[in-house]
């Protein structure tokens, strides 16, 4: 489940909670591309049950794309790559704050570009 609605706003405090904590932000950076899970951990020394609860967090948050690598032997790998631009705390009115999740456009042919070289990886 995302907390981040369609028109890209998000959940203020959890998106806060989430960018004040140093293990998400590694994980978001090395998240540049679609890693997973295990790749993350070795990547930055956190380890993998701590992983998987900070990714838990910013997949609720809207912060992460989570996707799920079909494999021929069965072995399905759920992998996670950082899924925005720019993240802005906007003024809402009297006593609020908005989280806003800027992520970048991607044509339909990228993204069908993208699906089939996962294919062909794992083929």
């Amino acid at each position: 489940m995302s907390s981040s609605a369609s028109d890209g706003t998000a959940d203020v405090d959890l998106v806060l909670s989430v960018l004040d904590d140093e293990g998400s932000r590694q994980l978001l950076l090395a998240a540049d591309q679609h890693r997973s899970a295990q790749e993350l951990a070795d990547l930055t020394g956190i380890p993998n049950s701590t992983v998987y609860r900070k990714l838990d967090r910013l997949s609720e948050a809207g912060l992460v794309d989570e996707q799920t690598m079909l494999r021929t032997d069965g072995k399905h790998t759920t992998t996670y790559r950082t899924d925005f631009d720019a993240i802005r705390i906007a003024h809402g009115g009297f006593e609020r704050f908005r989280a806003e999740v800027e992520r970048a456009q991607e044509e339909p042919s990228e993204r069908l570009a993208d699906l089939w070289s996962q294919v062909r990886e794992e083929t």
